[in-house]
């Protein structure tokens, strides 16, 4: 399993990853959203990964940089997509519960701890604790995308998820580093986690307007993509083995 960057400063319970790419007006915000939410609760850090920004989002990061010891920023040299950069996230991350969250603001920090709690509550069976989106402020296509999406993914996949789109989600980062990896993993990560043998618990989450700018990621990288995508995680799932127990004879 791969070691986490190393990084100076006592030991997180917590770590938050945000993967964004040009979103240089929603940094500040949405950081100070975040610590209004966890400040006082764990022991926590943030972890922004830069997906190959062009914008001033890098330097928005490094002057936070300042301001808040626990930010920590990585950088991708190009865009890698938003698997790729939570990914980098999950593996620099520090603490032993990662909860992950877009840049764009839709996500609000103010719900991490529902998930956090949740996780631990459901105790070392439960792998997962996701946000499910209500209230979508999303525009009417983008919500029907998203339907029709979820319902052909459901019903190939039947991992019992109305809403795998939700970048709020809060898991063991040592199951996240147990997972079949490819690009598109985090629009699949019920499922995938339920394959490891591992519960989900779900969190009713309220949507919001991004804060600024506009999508990094469209309807083409989801849609087409998406659908081998489907097709090859159905495919893991179909072929996934028993774990051997294994014990050494003295």
């Amino acid at each position: 399993m791969p070691e986490p960057m190393t990084q100076s400063g006592p030991q997180p319970a917590v770590s938050i990853v945000v993967p964004v790419r040009n979103e240089a007006e929603n940094v500040a915000p949405l950081i100070a959203e975040i610590a209004a939410a966890l400040d006082g609760r764990w022991a926590y850090e943030i972890v922004y990964v830069d997906d190959g920004s062009t914008d001033a989002t890098p330097q928005r990061l490094a002057a936070l940089r300042a301001e808040r010891p626990n930010l920590r920023q990585i950088r991708h040299r190009s865009s890698c997509g938003q698997s790729a950069a939570v990914r980098t996230g999950v593996r620099a991350a520090r603490g032993a519960i990662v909860a992950t969250l877009d840049g764009d603001g839709q996500n609000n920090p103010a719900f991490i701890p529902d998930l956090i709690f949740a996780l631990e509550q459901g105790g070392a069976r439960v792998g997962l604790a996701a946000g499910q989106r209500v209230g979508r402020k999303d525009t009417g296509f983008k919500r029907l995308q998203s339907r029709v999406a979820n319902k052909v993914r459901n019903g190939i996949l039947r991992d019992g998820t109305r809403d795998s789109g939700c970048g709020l989600k809060a898991f063991r980062r040592e199951v996240f580093l147990s997972l079949p990896y490819f690009d598109g993993l985090h629009r699949f990560l019920p499922a995938l986690v339920r394959r490891e043998g591992f519960d989900i618990v779900y969190v009713d989450v309220a949507d919001r307007p991004r804060l600024s700018g506009r999508s990094n990621y469209g309807f083409f990288d989801r849609l087409w993509v998406g659908l081998m995508d489907l097709a090859g995680v159905w495919w893991l799932i179909r072929r996934k083995k028993a774990t051997p127990v294994a014990t050494e004879v003295n």
